[in-house]
């Protein structure tokens, strides 16, 4: 991800700040390049880090022999230059893709260079070679940079899904391929400037730890907090802060809230490391916490950040891996951008603003730490089995603290007050919470925390679904075979029916005095009972096969077991 802050505040940066801040002097790279090889290395793998009023960090890459200044993101994967004049030799692959930012976009078409970078030389690199970048601002160069050089994990990269092979991986991807014996991993340290208590220039460092900061090794090994498979393109470096005390605010008291990734741990956070922010991003009820408090806090509605006397003294801190991460105070309440208020008053911009354009609607984070978080971290950023599929090493972090909160105390009230320090003063106190101000959420904003609700959850709707057309084709299925057996039983029936029906007709005896003399018949007394039927002829068989039709009897003798009838003579009537 990257994060350009507002057009107005960087150019208000560029004003207050020396030129030489927003010029990149070109770090010179010698390489020896065997003709066997790849990929080439240098002793040196240190890259200085360019600081352009504490809103950007640039380091230079080279590309088919041209320099270019590139903004250092930790939240994207993906290399892109807008040369400022002309085109350096690249090779055009003839595929043209768009790279969407919290802020701005950038397209182009993909073209591969030979890139130089940290004293390593890679062959056939993929970049986008962009030729508008007006989303992002009026002029990029004005700014500082020509481009942006993605330190992300190799599949969270656009270009290398669309092409094919390895042919679109990251220059980082290409380095560590290149070098198996290495270590993968990449340190940055990101100074701050108008600080009097700060002795150390910016630097980014490969499979290597910067002279001095060595303890970074020692401290806790924070685990990657992976994202769904399907949803790698949305990986970051993201941890999770520690259970209730992940933010203290500015009364010592931790701010509790609630995260919105399904599956995160109870009272923990998922919070990215992103030196492509100026401002970090936390949720709006963190940021209100922070400055709602102060006397003399308004929320800018335009901007979407909190505003505040520039002497108002904050100390906050974070909590990774059981240990402690103060906040200098100058980066809390940060006074680059010579901001006024509506009467002309000069006021400061609280650092730590409501995540708003890089809100995560797929629930991945909960916050984002920016440079006014990693300028008081020595950060290392171990990519583990990101490179090598086959590897069982798990991406992490390491975060060594570089702010002590005393003498930042002291730093701070040397910056904002000079000589006499203030901070008694009755209004610097933070209000009761009974009075905290909250800032407003926008309809937009109301919109995308809906939508997240349901897009953080999309797995447990998709199971869910899937479990109720199983049910529902289940009973369809029952249905459908109690149907049948009810027809198989009807047909069984049937067939029963008419094997008794067949034994009925046969020449079984049937006693002519339980007949029914409504359908006609023969009276106990030999003369023919009129009914529906005529009298039989003489071509029928008697009821008895004992006794043919044709031939006349003087004396009917019914069956023993009918021998309660009176004796039954007389002779057929035939008409």
């Amino acid at each position: 991800m990257h994060s350009l802050i507002p057009l107005s505040l960087l150019l208000a940066v560029l004003n207050l700040c020396p030129l030489t801040f927003a010029t990149i002097v070109p770090f010179q790279v010698h390489v020896h390049t065997p003709p066997s090889t790849h990929l080439a290395r240098r002793a040196n793998t240190s890259v200085p880090i360019a600081n352009t009023g504490n809103a950007q960090y640039i380091g230079n890459i080279t590309l088919g022999g041209t320099v270019a200044r590139v903004i250092l993101d930790t939240g994207s994967s993906d290399l892109w230059v807008a040369f400022p004049g002309s085109t350096p030799s690249s090779n055009d692959l003839g595929q043209s893709i768009t790279l969407a930012y919290a802020v701005g976009t950038a397209s182009g078409d993909v073209h591969t260079a030979v890139a130089e970078f940290a004293g390593f030389q890679v062959q056939d690199q993929a970049f986008l070679l962009v030729t508008n970048t007006s989303t992002f601002s009026s002029d990029i160069h004005t700014q500082g940079y020509d481009g942006l050089l993605g330190l992300g994990p190799n599949k969270a990269s656009v270009i290398e899904k669309k092409l094919s092979g390895n042919t679109g991986d990251t220059t980082l991807q290409h380095i560590f391929e290149s070098n198996k014996s290495s270590q993968n991993y990449i340190t940055f340290l990101l100074n701050r400037q108008n600080d009097p208590g700060e002795a150390f220039t910016g630097q980014l460092t490969i499979s290597e730890v910067i002279p001095g900061f060595e303890n970074v090794t020692s401290m806790p090994k924070l685990d990657v907090d992976k994202v769904n498979r399907l949803l790698q393109g949305d990986q970051h470096w993201q941890a999770f802060t520690d259970t209730g005390v992940g933010i203290i605010g500015p009364d010592g008291q931790p701010i509790v809230v609630d995260s919105i990734v399904p599956g995160a741990p109870s009272g923990q956070l998922v919070a990215v490391f992103d030196s492509g922010f100026t401002f970090s991003q936390v949720s709006r009820a963190v940021s209100d916490a922070i400055y709602g408090r102060v006397q003399g806090a308004v929320y800018d509605t335009r901007n979407e950040y909190w505003t505040v006397p520039c002497g108002q003294y904050l100390n906050i801190s974070f909590g990774f891996g059981g240990l402690r991460y103060p906040i200098h105070p100058l980066d809390t309440v940060d006074d680059n951008f010579g901001q006024v208020d509506a009467n002309g008053n000069h006021i400061c911009v609280g650092a730590f603003q409501p995540i708003t354009s890089a809100f995560s609607l797929l629930g991945n984070y909960d916050m984002i730490m920016g440079m006014s978080f990693l300028r008081n971290a020595y950060t290392l950023l171990d990519f583990g089995d990101w490179i090598n599929d086959q590897s069982t090493d798990t991406p992490f972090i390491q975060l060594s603290s570089i702010t002590n909160s005393v003498q930042a105390q002291n730093d701070f009230v040397q910056v904002r007050f000079g000589v006499t320090n203030t901070l008694s003063d009755s209004k610097w106190a933070l209000l009761p919470a009974s009075q905290m101000q909250h800032s407003p959420v926008s309809a937009e904003e109301k919109k995308k925390l809906y939508q997240e609700k349901i897009l953080s959850r999309w797995p447990y709707i998709l199971v869910g679904c899937l479990i109720f057309l199983l049910l529902i084709l289940g009973v369809c299925i029952w249905r459908c075979c109690c149907r049948k057996g009810a027809k198989r039983g009807a047909r069984a029936n049937r067939t029963k029916k008419g094997l008794f029906a067949g034994e009925s007709a046969s020449t079984s005896y049937v006693p002519l005095q339980e007949q029914d003399h409504s359908k006609g018949g023969y009276t106990p007394d030999g003369r023919h009972d009129s009914g529906m039927f005529p009298p039989p002829s003489s071509s029928q068989h008697s009821l008895d096969a004992s006794y043919p039709a044709d031939r006349q009897y003087s004396q009917y003798q019914p069956p023993p077991q009918y021998t309660t009838s009176p004796p039954y003579s007389g002779h057929h009537d035939h008409v």
